[in-house]
């Protein structure tokens, strides 16, 4: 089965991009991946040095210590950081069907997997190891987001890399079954918490959840959503692409949707019930009813679903602003990365004092003119006079050079918030500059600029 595997991934591979490209966007990038170590099987003992001894501070998986199959974050000898799935000690008793399932699995290289590049089967020790990726799962993005939610063209985004994906996996298992009669495993448990983001920002579906579940030695799964599968205990390919259907309600609504409460909104055509508040004016009504016309075709009850070739098709002229990277629309910074300042942040990052006042002074940064005025009609109150001659402190600070005692009186005036004055953020932020404070000067630059 391995020979055969690898002879059949080499085709889809190598030389031209995979059918997904071929049929669908011929200009697209191709989606082999060339970096990639070959599988391989690692000691346990590599294993443990890679992430020192299982240090329950390399625990990366969503449940912690308390998952019943642990994933930490490791890295190998030659220094690549990897993730390391440690398999409860009652699965995968048969060694032979682990090996197997998962020398298949490795043969897979896409652009659009975690591919996995290894694995360990030693006594009861069961382990896979794939690729670290380092930027969170869609689950935290899209459902505990801290800074900003995530925006509709990335939410179309993973729908169209994800589809690629799971028909690249399938593509590859069906030239197999056509040669040896067996394709590879079926996706099990596709949800927010399969889907990584990249150093790129690009996301990624784990490899991990291509093995069956195994559970004292009888495969299982948690994937409940399909009726099929609640009548059968079995899943199949229309399986998958209802779980697919759920996703794309996901990423619509910004939260786990129940089937059956799903399809009872689509069915009523609410599609501002369905719809994430957070994403109010980002699409039109047309992109917003055929992304719910999608899942609607993945999430009917008989299994006449779509498969992923036409749903990567319908999901195509769907995609809006292709020529951001996906880094900026997730607001992800990458390592090393030169960012693309505006001249004044040019100037604020070279501390070239004689461009930024000849930028402000282009821009018109001058006095504030009414300012005064504007302020004297409000000094019936102790506070504005006090907001008034934190300004007045903060210029004469400014004219005398004594930048940490004008950041002082600037910041009480800006603090108030009673008016908006951008050469007040202009001054505070050549103050920040001459005390070596360059993001507060940068941040303060662009506050000034917005504000004029």
């Amino acid at each position: 089965m391995g020979c055969e595997c690898s002879k059949f991934a080499l085709y889809y591979w190598t030389g031209q991009s995979g059918p997904i490209y071929e049929a669908q966007n011929p200009d697209e990038e191709k989606d082999e991946v060339s970096d990639l170590p070959a599988f391989r099987e690692f000691t346990f003992e590599q294993l443990r040095i890679a992430t020192s001894a299982f240090a329950v501070e390399n625990i990366v998986s969503e449940h912690g210590e308390k998952a019943p199959n642990v994933v930490y974050k490791g890295k190998l000898e030659n220094q690549r950081p990897v993730a390391i799935k440690r398999f409860n000690r009652s699965a995968w008793p048969d060694t032979r069907q682990f090996l197997e399932e998962a020398r298949a699995v490795g043969q897979l290289r896409n652009n659009r997997l975690v591919n996995l590049l290894g694995c360990c089967c030693e006594g009861d020790e069961r382990l896979l190891v794939a690729d670290f990726i380092p930027n969170e799962t869609l689950a935290k993005h899209l459902f505990h987001w801290d800074t900003q939610p995530m925006k509709w063209a990335m939410r179309l985004r993973v729908a169209l890399y994800i589809a690629q994906a799971l028909e690249y996996c399938t593509s590859v298992g069906r030239a197999l079954y056509h040669v040896t009669g067996k394709g590879l495993a079926l996706y099990h448990d596709l949800n927010a918490y399969r889907i990584l983001f990249d150093e790129d920002g690009d996301p990624r579906l784990s490899c991990f959840a291509l093995m069956k579940n195994s559970r004292g030695g009888k495969s299982y799964s948690t994937n409940l959503a399909s009726p099929e599968y609640l009548r059968t205990g079995i899943i199949t390919q229309e399986s998958v692409i209802f779980s697919f259907g759920t996703l794309l309600l996901d990423l619509l609504s910004g939260k786990h949707i129940p089937p059956s409460h799903a399809l009872d909104l689509i069915k009523d055509r609410n599609l501002q019930m369905l719809t994430d508040s957070c994403l109010e004016g980002q699409f039109s009504t047309d992109d917003g009813t055929e992304l719910v016309r999608i899942a609607s075709s993945c999430l009917q009850y008989e299994p006449e679903r779509p498969d992923f070739k036409s749903l990567v098709a319908a999901l195509y002229p769907l995609q809006k602003e292709a020529e951001v990277p996906s880094h900026v629309l997730m607001g992800i910074s990458r390592d090393g990365e030169t960012m693309s300042l505006s001249p004044l942040g040019e100037a604020c990052l070279k501390t070239d004092l004689t461009a930024i006042h000849e930028i402000l002074d282009t821009l018109g940064y001058k006095d504030d003119e009414g300012a005064a005025t504007e302020l004297s009609f409000q000094m019936w109150t102790d506070q504005m006079l006090e907001t008034l001659n934190s300004k007045n402190k903060g210029d004469a600070a400014f004219k005398n050079k004594d930048f940490r005692a004008a950041i002082e009186c600037y910041t009480k005036f800006i603090d108030v918030g009673t008016m908006v004055s951008p050469t007040v953020y202009a001054h505070r932020s050549l103050s920040y500059l001459m005390s070596d404070m360059p993001q507060e000067a940068l941040n303060d630059a662009v506050q000034a600029q917005h504000k004029s």
